[in-house]
């Protein structure tokens, strides 16, 4: 890893350890993802801080062409997942820095032995959990979303904590797509949609991060969280924003901002 990488990786895990915004992009943006995720691992061992799953996100066209993937990755740390409880969870995000709530499918992993799913069917049986939940996304930067999806990778993948909702039952884990899912802020719905707008679904996020980690020379570890993408889009919010998530015949989940 690069001295320069390092340097960056450093400017945003201080400030994610204090809490503080980055007026400015530390350093020279990456334009690369092998860039950007070389600017990841050097904060992953800055930290030495247990992870618990990952996220993954969606790169539009035409970037997605341009940088040879149409997904991203980042790490979500063993302390920021937490069980949704009746009491909505409050969630702190970076003051002047950025926000957002992501309605998704949680997956957990149980990695298997021989070669990595090739198709969504395999890849199913490579997860032992499927939960409803809630991606917080949040940066010290504020323009993290804006700079576009190499500088995303570089702080951490925009995460800031997961909340895991209620069980789906194994026997629609086929199914998701037919399942509708509605994100409320504050009472008024911020979007509405199902997996099928998602690429090839939350399994194709799993097997997407199976191939990214290997590339990497991370072992996928049982029991890490996938928060496999944001459905209904992924929307801004602020201290004091009430968030719901509602998974159709499935439940509800809540969050605060703070």
């Amino acid at each position: 890893m690069t001295v320069v990488a390092c340097e960056i990786a450093k400017a945003f895990v201080e400030a994610r350890r204090r809490g503080a915004a980055i007026v400015s992009y530390p350093g020279e943006r990456p334009n690369s993802l092998e860039a950007a995720y070389e600017i990841q691992d050097c904060a992953l061992e800055e930290w030495n801080r247990e992870v618990g799953g990952w996220k993954v996100g969606k790169i539009n066209p035409p970037l997605d062409g341009e940088l040879g993937a149409n997904r991203l990755v980042g790490p979500a740390f063993s302390d920021l997942i937490f069980e949704a409880a009746p009491k909505p969870k409050t969630f702190a995000t970076f003051a002047g820095g950025f926000a957002a709530a992501e309605a998704e499918f949680m997956l957990r992993l149980a990695p298997r032995t021989g070669p990595l799913p090739n198709d969504n069917s395999e890849a199913m049986e490579w997860v032992d959990e499927i939960r409803i939940g809630i991606e917080i996304a949040s940066s010290p930067y504020a323009q993290i979303n804006a700079d576009g999806p190499c500088v995303t990778v570089s702080d951490h993948g925009n995460n800031a904590g997961l909340l895991l909702g209620p069980v789906v039952p194994k026997e629609i884990w086929s199914a998701l797509d037919e399942v509708e899912v509605r994100l409320d802020i504050n009472g008024e719905t911020a979007g509405r949609a199902t997996t099928a707008t998602m690429l090839d679904g939350p399994f194709g996020a799993v097997r997407f991060l199976l191939d990214n980690l290997a590339s990497r020379e991370i072992a996928p570890q049982k029991g890490w969280w996938v928060s496999s993408g944001a459905i209904t889009g992924v929307h801004e919010v602020a201290p004091g924003d009430d968030v719901v998530a509602s998974f159709d015949g499935l439940g509800d989940v809540s969050a605060k901002i703070a």
